[in-house]
């Protein structure tokens, strides 16, 4: 396998395991206190795990692809982590604003957490990313 695909793939299993632990603590401490408040006639009565699995797969693409950028050793870590704060806000702004727009009764409060939160978490998972693998990769001695 080459270098620029394992890295990649490092990249996204690095990633994948922050993203679920913070976002799992995020979810339990917080958002389902939320949404059963807010929004808890919406709500189906369980997860449904195989669309769970499937946005987690899919998402974290997008925050190593906007937001790590594994294969590009010129970016910064302010504009990786700028990346990625982007890409949570336009995505969770998304889903948001759309729940906003299209569903009866959805509190503002939720949309504009949401939207505070994809920031956040796409940050954060990007910088704990970065950081690690710099220290990874140094370790190992290769470049960036």
């Amino acid at each position: 396998m080459k270098t620029p695909l394992k890295r990649w793939l490092l990249s996204y299993a690095v990633a994948a395991v922050i993203f679920a632990v913070v976002d799992v603590v995020w979810i339990g401490t917080v958002a389902n206190n939320q949404y059963e408040s807010q929004i808890g006639e919406l709500l189906a009565p369980s997860v449904n795990l195989a669309g769970a699995v499937v946005f987690y797969l899919i998402y974290v693409v997008g925050i190593v692809h906007y937001g790590v950028r594994p294969n590009d050793p010129d970016a910064t870590l302010r504009q990786r982590v700028t990346g990625a704060a982007l890409f949570g806000f336009f995505t969770y702004a998304t889903w948001a604003l759309t729940a906003l727009a299209v569903l009866k009764d959805f509190p503002a409060v939720v949309a504009l957490t949401d939207i505070a939160w994809g920031v956040a978490v796409c940050s954060a998972v990007t910088w704990l990313t970065a950081t690690l693998l710099r220290r990874m990769f140094r370790r190992a001695g290769t470049s960036k």
